[in-house]
């Protein structure tokens, strides 16, 4: 039941994250890979999205609109372009993203190193039971 709980707790801060910045949970998601690991070329989005790559310049594109991401040249490959988070979005992460890790990390201060070896321990089982039971899911289709 706690896990449950947290799960909607993540989602519920994602819809309001998406609200406030006037996206749809896809477009804050690939926003959120933009911000971790751009400037990235949109196919590296399609992967990290799981969406073909029609759907991801829709996404793009609407990133774009909303003056969240720019697209640039890849200066190593003509053919490719660059997806690069905008100032705007990167004040968006300061005002809204950055204070849920400083909290997290305050709340984490309680705990001693042992308490927090085995809390990394079960983050890092529970990510890997979840990505096995969506490959499930996926697999029934």
């Amino acid at each position: 039941m706690q896990l449950r709980q947290l799960q909607q707790s993540f989602d519920a801060f994602d819809e309001a994250a998406a609200a406030r910045l006037g996206l749809n949970r896809t477009d804050l998601r690939c926003l959120d890979v933009v911000l971790a690991d751009g400037p990235v070329p949109a196919g590296q989005i399609s992967v990290a999205l799981k969406l073909s790559p029609a759907a991801t310049t829709t996404v793009i594109d609407r990133l774009e609109r909303a003056g969240m991401v720019s697209r640039s040249p890849d200066p190593g490959n003509r053919r490719r372009v660059l997806v690069a988070a905008t100032d705007a979005a990167r004040s968006a992460e300061v005002e809204i993203f950055v204070p849920v890790g400083q909290a997290g990390a305050q709340a984490l201060q309680e705990y001693g190193q042992d308490e927090l070896a085995v809390i990394l321990d079960f983050l890092r089982t529970a990510r890997k039971v979840q990505e096995e039971q969506a490959a499930r899911v996926r697999a029934l289709s």
